[in-house]
């Protein structure tokens, strides 16, 4: 595989333009300005970058079953883009504005109410902000997010500006491994709610393929190795845009208890893959336009070098005995 066919070596979508989108449009003029602006942010995805609309249109093409009419691939486009507009404004207001509908809350409160932690498993299907409504059904809940800063400059600087204290807590994916297990240890042992994005692998991460919209593609293993590692429950959430100010916020209870039994690891591991990825196929079906990998994700992208196991390797104690601090 040339490495140019990796998501990696594409542009951080929505970059610059969130940015200045936020700055000068949504949070000075308002959200009806913005929306108004969509059409002609469309129209420049549509017609000037070919790479998001040719991957646009294979993705259509699999979702429904035929090849995609150009509207269609505008409304994708625009749904994209739809979603960016929303981002600063669910970040740092009232989510009233917004008409979201929440299922599955209850079992993800039962977990949080353990006071262990809990993996929040997300995707590149629809947004992932709109999870600020837990900040209206348990105003104390603490939240980490796993991002790798590096890949995501954009959207650190956002977090950096609206949301200090959601950015104060962000984990960087690029850490070293033992240090980054021991800053997710630490927020776990806090409680917290650890968001981290499972449909994405990065080169040389440990991965393993399941069959997805028709075809094998790669995922990562690493929420099932973190989760095994720490012994958190693991939950799916997926928050679909439906148009307007509507989303609807789906929370499924993926595992209470991650095993990886040493006899049969990688059959474990490979069956945990397969169920996130028809799951993700599941509500992805349901909301097409909501997809927002503008890249091949059914390209063979194998690991290399051979993934490391961190299941296997002992988890560092936290300085000072613990996430007390």
């Amino acid at each position: 595989m040339a490495e140019t066919a990796h998501w990696r070596a594409r542009p951080e979508g929505g970059g610059r333009f969130a940015i200045w989108l936020i700055r000068t449009i949504v949070l000075r003029l308002g959200r009806p300005v913005g929306r108004a602006l969509l059409y002609p942010i469309t129209a420049y995805f549509l017609l000037r970058r070919p790479a998001e609309r040719a991957a646009s249109r294979a993705w259509l093409a699999r979702a429904l079953g035929r090849p995609p009419r150009w509207l269609q691939v505008a409304r994708h486009i625009h749904t994209f883009a739809a979603v960016i507009l929303d981002r600063p404004l669910l970040l740092t207001r009232s989510v009233d504005d917004y008409q979201i509908r929440t299922s599955g809350l209850d079992p993800l409160h039962d977990s949080m109410d353990r006071g262990r932690g809990v993996l929040l498993l997300g995707s590149h299907l629809g947004s992932f902000e709109v999870l600020r409504v837990l900040s209206q059904k348990r105003p104390n809940a603490r939240v980490a997010v796993l991002l790798e800063r590096s890949q995501n400059p954009a959207l650190t600087r956002l977090l950096d500006e609206l949301n200090p204290d959601l950015a104060c807590r962000i984990i960087d994916l690029g850490l070293p491994p033992a240090e980054l297990m021991l800053k997710i240890k630490d927020e776990a042992e806090r409680g917290a709610l650890i968001g981290l994005l499972g449909d994405r692998r990065r080169p040389g991460e440990p991965g393993l393929p399941a069959r997805f919209m028709g075809d094998p593609a790669w995922f990562p293993t690493a929420p099932w190795l973190i989760a095994k590692a720490l012994q958190l429950p693991v939950h799916l959430c997926f928050g679909l845009y439906r148009g307007g100010r509507r989303y609807d916020l789906h929370f499924e209870t993926f595992a209470e208890r991650v095993e990886l039994p040493r006899g049969d690891r990688q059959a474990a591991l490979a069956d945990l893959v397969q169920r996130y990825a028809q799951r993700l196929e599941h509500h992805a079906r349901s909301a097409p336009y909501n997809w927002f990998n503008f890249y091949d994700f059914w390209i063979a992208d194998a690991p290399s070098p051979p993934a490391r196991r961190l299941a296997d390797r002992p988890v560092p104690a936290a300085p000072g005995g613990g996430g007390s601090a």
